[in-house]
């Protein structure tokens, strides 16, 4: 008898890319229909945010300048490509076609700079924008089923995805877009907190249908995916220690046939928790972090760990965010293991950063579920190769021998950041596993754990003048079986790491 198959695993495999299939699936694109990066509304009240950026504000308005740097560094605008018809509003934190699906909300209690409400980030302007005005937080922490962090603070940022626009491109895969794009933004706001003196407290179980309720979404177009419970660090009683992050949703294997198109909207709600009796509780504890794989008589190379030095006041940080970018080119030349060592550090040993005064365990879901493998094409001192990263032994284990920058580049689907890279990280996990702890809701944690790992990777990246990109498009089953990664890690995301082109001389 076959195995029975819950959404998100149906979801997984009806979504795969295939090599023999992709070609014929291929459509032009009607930029007519593309929908607006943006959300409108036509009544509200507007809280401009653009003159608390500048430095030497008055003591008096530090905390509005700590709040307008929190969601600029989040999520803001830092450049703009003046395309004739759509000019492109590049952001801090990396969408897979620049198509940014995720938008962010303020919710505010009683006793915060800003007067209780309802608020959208409204990125094109930097400001809030109070769409509602009663007092709602009772409401927050019903959705999100009392929550300790919510107990104790009274500021809170939702993050939710607009999901037809990346559906206008990627179709009913735009749904593994959407959670990267918003582990990308999930890691900006845990690291834009530290810099600005809060704790972001990760949310990831709550009450779906209430929650957009709450903010008035249309559920069809738009749902929350994440929150966070935003304490105030120069305020001791919202000092708190971390809080549990994640609960468990069904499992639903009795589902019709989906049409194309369908299959999104319909594998979204499926992931929903709807049972208000589960509470944080009977939470089950997170995974163990444990390095999965000890594979007989492989290379073992240990890791420097040396810690990326952010500068006084984490100043380096907020300069990587604000001019991070996708690399578009590398030069194909090689990078040295310290620097590939001083990117794993900051992106899986953050304990390692809180004598710079970064959250030494930052809002992730589940990290034990993730496995990371690196296909090293050219790092001076170490062997070319496919590697397993055991986090915990801080060490590399060899499982295949040889140069796969041929290979790199069909993965990839013929992109040449996959042929000309330094080094290619994969992060995985087994599908079957977390959905049995979690239910089909984890199909979403462990996408955005790979998109803020991923942005961890960017910013350390863009810090040490590596060029990076993140990668959502590539054959799933062929990426196992050329770099031999066990067969039951399901690839979440390809990030590529390399030597940038040098900048254009003046």
């Amino acid at each position: 008898m076959a195995d029975v198959l819950s959404i998100t695993q149906h979801y997984h495999q009806r979504t795969k890319y295939d090599p023999e299939t992709l070609s014929k699936q291929g459509r032009s694109l009607d930029f007519s229909q593309q929908p607006s990066p943006f959300k409108d509304y036509k009544l509200g009240t507007t809280i401009g945010l653009k003159k608390y950026l500048e430095q030497g504000v008055d003591t008096s308005q530090m905390q509005w300048q700590r709040l307008s740097r929190l969601l600029y560094c989040s999520y803001g605008i830092t450049a703009v490509i003046p395309y004739p018809d759509h000019p492109l509003y590049l952001r801090t934190a990396p969408s897979a076609g620049g198509l940014y699906p995720a938008e962010l909300y303020v919710i505010a209690g009683e006793g915060t700079i800003l007067p209780a409400g309802l608020y959208n980030y409204q990125v094109r302007t930097h400001s809030l924008l109070r769409f509602w005005d009663s007092h709602v937080w009772s409401a927050l922490e019903s959705a999100c089923l009392w929550h300790p962090a919510l107990a104790k603070t009274q500021l809170a940022v939702v993050v939710t995805a607009v999901f037809q626009r990346s559906a206008w491109r990627y179709e009913d895969r735009a749904y593994r877009r959407i959670c990267l794009d918003s582990g990308h933004l999930l890691g900006n706001i845990e690291l834009a907190a530290s810099i600005c003196d809060y704790k972001a407290h990760l949310i990831g179980g709550f009450v779906d249908q209430p929650f957009n309720q709450l903010l008035y979404l249309d559920s069809d177009q738009e749902g929350v995916v994440a929150a966070f419970a935003l304490a105030d660090l120069l305020e001791a009683d919202q000092n708190l220690p971390p809080s549990p992050t994640l609960l468990p949703s069904p499992t639903v294997e009795d589902f019709p046939k989906l049409p194309d198109g369908e299959l999104l909207s319909y594998t979204h709600t499926a992931t929903s928790i709807t049972a208000d009796d589960i509470t944080y509780n009977n939470l089950l504890p997170a995974t163990t972090k444990e390095d999965k794989y000890n594979f007989p008589f492989c290379l073992k190379v240990p890791l420097s760990n040396t810690p990326v030095d952010w500068g006084a006041d984490l100043i380096d940080l907020k300069e990587s965010i604000l001019k991070r970018r996708s690399t578009r080119k590398f030069t194909g030349d090689p990078l040295n293991l310290g620097t590939l060592s001083g990117l794993l550090s900051f992106t899986y040993c953050p304990e390692n950063y809180q004598e710079q005064g970064l959250d030494g365990d930052p809002g992730f879901f589940d990290l034990g579920l993730i496995q990371t493998f690196i296909a090293v094409l050219d790092i001076t001192d170490l062997d070319t190769g496919c590697y397993y990263y055991a986090v915990q032994a801080q060490e590399l284990r060899q499982i295949r021998f040889k140069n796969f920058r041929r290979e790199s580049h069909y993965l990839c689907l013929g992109q040449d950041l996959g042929r000309d890279a330094a080094a290619i990280v994969f992060h995985t996990a087994d599908l079957q596993s977390a959905i049995a702890r979690y239910g089909d809701r984890a199909y979403r944690y462990l996408h955005m754990d790979a998109g803020h790992l991923g942005q961890r990777l960017n910013l350390a990246a863009t810090h040490l003048g590596v060029g990076v990109s993140g990668i959502g498009g590539f054959f799933d089953d062929q990426v196992n079986e050329v770099l031999g990664i066990p067969e039951e890690e399901a690839v979440l995301y390809i990030t590529t790491l390399g030597k940038p082109p040098p900048p254009p001389q003046e």
